[in-house]
Parts: structure tokens; C-alpha cells; sequence
């Protein structure tokens, strides 16, 4: 037996028909059972190769591979290696906890995404043992022989030997909305273009029209289907940026711990002369306590609110940080085909003789709207003319249209259904005109012919007497040349032609009708005449028509500083036309080819994506090429798509969005985000709720770092004063990760601010510790520190304990955090302005945390861990007092940020 060739050697489609059956050892007669399943033993099942879903364990461990992980993780090993055993375990706790909460989160997501994919088994029409029969589609080899039928998915890579009429739909691979028809002789170079293979059928394309024969050259793996899903594995996803973000602020935190705890252990062994191996172990624990234990759980949770807030509106998230790399995106490379558009061709346009055009309004193959022009019905006598030409467009027609459970089913090649949608929208159903028109001979649909004809029986009640009608669709030059007449007596091929040259500009696939009589009947079973004579009826415009929603939603991106880039395989004048429609581009100028792609340097290819907004006739390589010039020039991209070929870009990307409802299973592998409905709009909603989760994220640092922050300053004012530890450092981890925890979470379900589509993305490389972030901490640090410390002087000035003074001092720093709270809810709205009703969860947090802390005053177990103990009311009142000190102080920083930015934007005017 001879082994299938390597793709890389000389391709199929180059190959004669007998060096094909040569080199599979086989003829056009078909295999043996026998020598069927010798092949399947060396070739393996024809299934593609599938990444196999994570497991509940492996989800967990996921949970581990961040980089302030690694920081806790090494901070509890050494609390438990010198003795602080309590501290080891709350910061393992805060582990496990978060492990857990983002394990169930993905491990939901995971699930969804799977029951997404529809696993249906292929079925396929074999020759084997000189018999026709149907065997699963996994069963097939190198070398049998397929038989291809409108309606049916191709089972694998097929040398074709015989088409007529064949059309395949193979918009999941290439992206090319019109299905290719298909010609045996075809003959092409090495270089062309997958689309452009006429004489291949490829597994998991679609038959849409006609009948063909073939034999099954590649399988599994080896077809272009599966190497494609190969090369997304073997592609390195993109970095999201809050991981990128996260990784530099735990470098940050680290750096400034460790300086924080060796400034403290010098202090106390040179100016308190305290036993060096004491202040080491102090150090230590000081660093364990001043790290944010409460971060992971609360950026897990605000991630967590996000997603499941985007899953409300249809957006699935398989990845939790690809919550926020949605929202931190600043370009989105979108496929067209079913994801800019419905990809269901739609008739958009009726061009009558005399220059008579007519809009038809509705989306999509079900037949709802109308024919209008300027936004009224035709006259009376015109509505005739349209009649007659719905009548044609359903009678020369292969396709099926029928409504099931309240909506609408079709079958067959999408030009033949968008007329039968055009022709019931006037009146005309494919049954109700066969009924008044019997079938008698067609002429299919040929590449030489470029027209499609039947011819019908105009019984008298005699066989075959009466006449018969013959309708006809085309191309325009080749329908116009069979015309001597017009339906309104009008005829001038040359003014046609012009028309249809002018709707092919604007994008439409345009398609001639005419009908015609033949006085001497037709017999059933005879050879049809060409027709001639004919009466040009009209031209239909049809065009592949945008989902709902998607011009307004690329707006929406484009206001917030997104820039939305099209990527397709269709013809570039077909793209432009979309583009115009959405607003993406306006001249040829804006408009790339994959030609331009082939040999572009680095450099040259982010020139052109500069200048580009819609890419046309791109390949699967080229798409992938893109996406790394955009990410080279410092995008975070996001890649939208729904077929195989859009899968190793999506793998590439920053954050891959797949098409949920009519994606393909490789397409949703390889994405970070799933939209359920399929709707480019779906995506605005998911940037929103990314920036809102990046918002809450901030949120939450601000308020667990200044806490910490304050925390250290305080303990480093009392040791250079010479005074005991102001709190101990299980006494820190409660506030870190009881208090301040249980707060900090309930910050992550903070709603919008109302302008997070009104403001840009973030740039590329701008850190969470922003000059505002940074001044703000500081200010909220120094109150709680500063304030905190002049406490506890007060406190042991005033006779009381250093028990009784950590006890009072830890209630301060408890109402300080009461209060930052409100702080952190906005940068830059003041805390008066924001109603604590607007945001119920936080408010029952807060209060909850309080009261936890309140009860830990009173109730003896939480009394012996952490030394509370209560407090007499006119110590809460000054304590109280104090603590609303900070809410004055980041008031007026926000007072002083807001003048120094209006400052600034006047400058700026000024200077222009």
C-alpha cells in the first residue's frame, strides 16, 4: 500500500486523476471492507485532533500560577519555619479560599463552553465493496470513494472526479461568504490559494448545491482542517494584560516589603539594640503581614462578578483574566463572515428595466419585510413586474425554505434561499408555484454556462401540449444574451450591463432573471434547448447583510478608542462595501489584499496596519501575520471569529472571541471568550464589564495597599520612637484578611461609573500604580500611619497598657478602613455623591466586617487570639473622630487632582 504524500510534497490538486489513484493504490471503483480496514490501522480514525478538556484538578492547580501566589506562598513557608504557626495557616486559608472560588468560576465556564459544542457525527457515502453504502464518517481512508449531495458535509479531504453542479460552502475555512463551484478539470499551480481549488472538496465544508464524486486523498489530521487545529496548539497565546500588569506590581510589592522589613530589623538592632535574631524574626513577620493576603480572593471575585455579569448578555468566559484583557484591549481584528455579518445572503436590492430601483427590507433568509421604494410600496402596475420576478426567482431554484416550530428552516445553496426569502416576501412559496407550474427539465448551474434554467409544463390537459414556460437566473452578461426584450418593453443590453456593473461597485453579488415561453412544449426526460428569446425581467442585489446591532457596537468601540479592523477572504470591493456600511473605511486606499501580506517584512506590515482597516482575501497564515504585526506594534488584540481558519489568530491574540452558535469546535478551543448569540454587539458589553472588573480591581489594591501601607508606617514610627509594637502581627492579618477581606471583596461588586465607554483604553504599558493611584495611597497611608501613631503614644501617655493601647489602636485602624472604603469607590467623585444604597453588597459587607470585629471584642475565644476586649463608648466616639480624618483628606486630594487636571487640559487648549 503507498502512504498518503506529506502536505508538503506535490499537492493533490496539482496531480492528474491516474497519478492520484496510483499514489493511493486505488481506482475509481472503491475499496474492499478488507483493504478499507487495513488503511484504517495505519491511517487511525478520520477525527480531527482535539485538545482534551482540563480536568477539575488540573483547573484547581491553575489557580496557583500567579505571580502574588508565589509571594504568599513563600511568605507562609517561612512563617511556619520560625515558629508562627497562626500566620502560616490564615495566609494558606487565603489560598486555598481563592484557589477554590476561581476554580468553580473556570470549572462553570468550562462546562458551558463544552455543551457549546455540538458534537454532531459526520455520515458519509462510500463505494465500498462495488456497493453504495453510508458508514460513519471516522470510518473513512485514504483512497475510498465519496459521493457529495447538496446538504451534506464533506467527510475529508476529496480529489474530486466527477461534479455536476457541485457548489461548496467552505466559509470555515477561508472565510469567502459565496460557496465555490466546484469543476474536476480544474487545473491550478502549487501557489494557489485554498479558495481557489476548484477541484478539491475539503473536510468540513458544506455541499450546498448539486452532486459530485471523489476520491478521499487526506484524513484526520493530515486534512487542512486538522492541520489547522494543530497549528493551534502549537501557537503561543498571547499574555493578558492584567497578567502582565499583576506580575510588575507583584515585583513592586516584593521590592517594597523586603526594604520595609530590613529598614525595620536595622532600626531595632542599631537604636533599640534589641537581639538581632528577635528583629529578624519580627522582620519576617512584618513583611508576612504588610503583603496584601486579601489581593488574589478579591481580584478573583471582582473577575468572577464580571463574568458572570458578561454571561448574562451572551458572553461565555472560559479564562477569568480574559475578563479584563477584554477590557484592556485597544484593537479588535474581526472575522466578517458570520461575525460582521449574518452570513445568510440576503436579496438587499431589485433593479427593474428602466432604471426602477426598489429596496427590500428585512435580514436574513426569514422572509420578513418588504419591497419599497423611498419607504413606500410599488404602484399597482409596477407591483406586477415584481410578481413576475419573485415567480422566476422560485420556480429556477434548487433551495428549500419551510417555517418549523415558529420559525423558518432552509436547506440547499444560499443564493437559491435568499430568492426563495425574496420571493415570498411577494407573495410566491417554492410548493404553491410548482403546484401551478409542474416541473418538467433545468438546466443546472454550470461554470461554462454561468446560468441556471428550468422549464415547466403549462398543462392543457394533453401530455406535454400547452406549451411551456422556461425561467432563468445568471450571471448578467450571459442572461442578457439570451434577451431580445424587457417586461417593460424596453431593452438596451448595453445600459443594463452598465447597471449591473454599478451594483457590483456597491458590493452587491448581483444575479440576472428572465423568463420565457417555448410554444412547442417540453417532454419529461428530454434533452432542454439553450433558451433564447427571453424577457429580462430585472437584477437582484444580493449581499451578506449585517447582524443587528454591529454598526451601532463597532461606534461604540471606536468611541472608546478601539480600533476595529475587518479581516476577510472575500473580494475586496465586496469587504469595502461592508465597510462603508459600517463605518470602518471609506476609499480603496484603506483596503489591503493577502497578496500584499505574502513577502511584507515586519516593518512594511506595521506600515500597513497604520493605513488598514479592512484586510480581503486573507488566508488562515496571513490572518495569523496580522495578528502578531498588531501585537508587535504594541496592541493587545482581540481576534473575532467563528470558522477553522480564523482558530491559530484566535490562539495568538491577547484574547480570542469565538462565535458560540454557529462556531466551529476548533474556533472555541482555541478563544479565551465565547458570545453564545453569536453578535459582534455582545463584545461592547464584555469591554464594558472588563473595564468595570479592571476598575473594582483597582478599587480593591487601593484600599488593601494603603491599609498595609499605613500599617508599616506605623510600625516603623514606633520602633524608631522607642515604643512597644503598636499591633501584633496576628493582629495585622485579621485586618488584612477579616475586616479589610470581607470589604475588599464586596468592593469587587461595585457597578459602573457611568463613563467607562466615554475614556480610551489603557496604554499598553501603563502600570496599576499610577501617578493618581500612587498619590492617593500615600495620602490614605500617611493618615492611617501617622494618625494611628499619634493614637498610641496618646494611648500609653494616658496610663493605659500596651494590651489595652493595641486593643483601642487595632478598633482605630478598623474604623479607618469603615471609612477608606467609601473612598475607594471613585477616583475622582467625592464620597458625598456616591449614595451607599446604589450598592447594597458593599454596604452589607462593610457592616458585616464591622460587626465580625465588634463580636471579636466580646466573645472570649476571638479575645484570647487577638487580645480585644471592649471599649467604653466615649473611646469610640474619639476613636470615630479620628477615623474620619482620612475621608477629609482624600476629599481634598480629589479637590486638588480635579483642579490640576483642568489645569492642565486648559494648557493644552491654549497651546493649540
Amino acid at each position: 500500500m503507498v502512504d498518503s504524500p506529506p502536505a508538503e510534497t506535490v499537492p493533490w490538486y496539482t496531480r492528474s486523476l491516474s497519478h492520484v489513484y496510483e499514489a493511493l493504490d486505488t481506482d475509481g471503483g472503491g475499496l474492499s471492507s478488507e483493504d478499507a480496514a487495513s488503511r484504517r490501522a495505519e491511517h487511525g480514525p478520520n477525527r480531527l485532533p482535539k485538545a482534551r478538556p482540563p480536568t477539575v484538578w488540573a483547573i484547581f492547580l491553575r489557580q496557583f500560577k500567579n505571580p502574588l501566589i508565589y509571594v504568599l506562598g513563600a511568605a507562609a513557608v517561612v512563617s511556619f519555619a520560625i515558629g508562627e504557626e497562626t500566620d502560616a495557616g490564615f495566609i494558606a486559608a487565603v489560598l486555598l479560599v481563592n484557589a477554590l472560588v476561581g476554580g468553580v468560576q473556570e470549572w462553570r465556564a468550562e462546562r458551558s463552553s463544552q455543551a457549546l459544542q455540538q458534537l454532531i457525527r459526520t455520515r458519509a457515502t462510500v463505494v465500498r465493496d462495488g456497493e453504495t453504502r453510508e458508514v460513519d464518517g471516522e470510518e473513512l481512508v485514504p483512497g475510498d470513494v465519496v459521493l457529495l449531495e447538496s446538504g451534506y458535509r464533506v467527510p475529508a479531504d476529496v480529489r474530486l472526479v466527477s461534479t455536476h453542479g457541485l457548489e461548496v460552502d467552505e466559509s470555515a475555512l477561508t472565510g469567502e461568504s459565496a460557496p465555490v463551484l466546484k469543476d474536476e478539470t480544474w487545473e491550478g499551480s502549487d501557489r494557489a490559494l485554498l479558495g481557489d481549488r476548484r477541484n478539491m472538496a475539503h473536510a468540513g465544508t458544506v455541499v450546498t448545491r448539486g452532486r459530485g464524486r471523489g476520491v478521499v486523498v487526506e484524513t484526520g489530521a493530515n486534512t487542512v482542517v486538522g492541520r489547522l487545529a494543530e497549528d493551534v496548539t502549537a501557537v503561543e497565546g498571547g499574555q493578558p494584560p492584567l497578567v502582565t500588569r499583576m506580575e510588575r506590581f507583584t515585583r513592586a510589592v516584593g521590592l517594597v516589603v523586603l526594604v520595609a522589613a530590613a529598614v525595620t530589623a536595622l532600626l531595632g538592632v542599631f537604636l533599640q539594640q534589641y537581639d538581632a535574631v528577635e528583629m529578624f524574626l519580627f522582620a519576617v513577620a512584618l513583611a508576612v503581614s504588610a503583603i496584601p493576603e486579601g489581593l488574589p480572593v478579591g481580584i478573583t471575585v471582582a473577575l468572577g462578578v464580571a463574568s458572570r455579569r458578561m454571561a448574562t448578555v451572551g458572553v461565555i468566559v472560559r479564562r477569568l483574566v480574559a475578563v479584563e484583557g477584554l477590557g484592556s484591549c485597544t484593537m479588535i481584528a474581526s472575522d466578517k463572515t458570520g461575525t460582521l455579518t449574518a452570513n445568510e445572503l440576503t436579496v438587499k436590492r431589485v433593479q427593474l428595466p428602466g432604471e426602477r430601483a426598489f429596496e427590500v427590507t428585512g435580514e436574513g433568509y426569514a422572509p420578513e419585510g418588504r419591497v419599497v421604494r423611498d419607504g413606500h410600496p410599488p404602484d399597482p402596475d409596477v407591483a406586477d413586474e415584481l410578481s413576475r420576478l419573485a415567480r422566476a426567482s422560485v420556480l429556477c431554484n434548487e433551495g428549500h425554505l419551510y417555517q418549523h416550530d415558529d420559525g423558518w428552516t432552509w436547506r440547499g445553496d444560499p443564493t437559491d434561499v435568499a430568492l426563495l426569502s425574496f420571493g415570498r416576501k411577494l407573495g410566491w412559496s417554492r410548493p404553491s408555484a410548482l403546484e401551478a407550474y409542474p416541473p418538467a427539465e433545468e438546466i443546472p448551474f454550470e461554470p461554462e454556462r454561468r446560468y441556471a434554467a428550468t422549464f415547466h409544463r403549462e398543462d392543457d390537459g394533453t401530455d406535454g401540449g400547452g406549451g411551456a414556460a422556461v425561467f432563468v437566473k445568471g450571471a448578467p452578461e450571459r442572461v442578457l444574451e439570451m434577451c431580445t426584450d424587457a417586461v417593460d418593453g424596453t431593452f438596451s443590453r448595453a445600459a443594463l450591463e452598465r447597471q449591473a456593473e454599478e451594483l457590483a461597485h456597491e458590493g452587491y453579488r448581483v444575479l440576472a432573471v428572465a423568463d420565457g415561453r417555448l410554444e412547442a412544449g417540453i417532454e419529461s426526460g428530454g434533452q432542454p434547448p439553450e433558451p433564447e428569446n427571453l424577457t429580462f425581467l430585472g437584477f437582484l442585489g444580493l449581499i451578506d447583510p449585517l447582524r443587528p446591532g454591529v454598526d451601532a457596537a463597532i461606534t461604540a468601540a471606536r468611541r472608546a478608542g478601539i480600533a476595529v479592523t475587518m479581516i476577510t477572504g472575500d473580494h475586496p470591493e465586496t469587504a469595502l462595501a461592508i465597510a462603508r456600511t459600517l463605518g470602518l473605511a471609506d476609499s480603496r486606499a484603506e483596503v489591503t489584499t493577502g497578496d500584499a501580506l505574502v513577502d511584507a517584512a515586519p516593518e512594511t506590515l506595521a506600515e500597513i496596519l497604520e493605513t488598514t482597516r479592512v484586510f480581503a482575501r486573507v488566508s488562515p497564515d496571513q490572518k495569523l501575520k496580522i495578528v502578531e504585526a498588531a501585537r508587535g506594534a504594541g496592541h493587545f488584540v482581540a481576534v473575532t471569529g467563528d470558522g477553522v481558519n480564523d482558530a491559530p489568530a484566535l490562539r495568538q491574540a491577547n484574547i480570542g472571541i469565538a462565535m458560540g452558535k454557529t462556531g466551529t469546535d476548533v474556533a472555541r478551543d482555541a478563544a479565551e471568550l465565547v458570545i453564545s448569540d453569536d453578535n459582534f454587539a455582545t463584545i461592547v458589553a464584555g469591554i464594558k464589564q472588563g473595564r468595570v472588573a479592571f476598575d473594582n480591581i483597582r478599587k480593591i489594591i487601593y484600599l488593601l495597599i494603603s491599609t498595609g501601607a499605613g500599617e508599616v508606617l506605623l510600625v516603623l514610627l514606633s520602633l524608631a520612637a522607642g515604643l512597644p509594637l503598636p499591633l501584633l502581627p496576628v493582629q495585622i492579618l485579621w485586618l488584612n484578611l477579616v475586616t479589610n477581606g470581607i470589604q475588599d471583596v464586596a468592593l469587587a461588586f461595585e457597578p459602573e461609573e457611568g463613563d467607562v465607554l466615554d475614556r480610551p483604553p489603557r496604554e499598553t504599558d501603563e502600570r496599576i500604580f499610577n501617578r493618581i493611584m500612587i498619590e492617593r495611597v500615600l495620602v490614605a497611608a500617611l493618615v492611617i500611619g501617622v494618625g494611628g501613631f499619634a493614637t498610641f503614644v496618646w494611648l500609653l501617655e494616658q496610663g493605659f497598657s500596651e494590651a489595652a493601647a493595641r486593643n483601642h489602636l487595632l478598633l482605630l485602624i478598623v474604623l479607618f478602613e469603615v471609612v477608606n472604603i467609601g473612598n475607594a469607590r471613585s477616583e475622582t467623585t467625592s464620597l458625598f455623591a456616591l449614595s451607599p444604597l446604589e450598592s447594597p453588597i458593599l454596604l452589607a459587607g462593610t457592616v458585616s466586617a464591622f460587626l465580625i470585629h465588634v463580636g471579636a471584642m466580646y466573645l472570649p475565644p476571638a479575645q484570647a487570639v487577638l487580645g480585644t476586649a471592649p471599649v467604653p463608648a466615649a473611646q469610640w466616639l474619639r476613636l470615630g473622630g479620628i477615623a474620619l480624618t482620612i475621608a477629609v483628606a482624600i476629599e481634598l486630594h480629589k479637590l486638588g487632582w480635579a483642579a490640576r487636571r483642568s489645569a492642565t487640559r486648559n494648557s493644552e487648549h491654549g497651546g493649540e
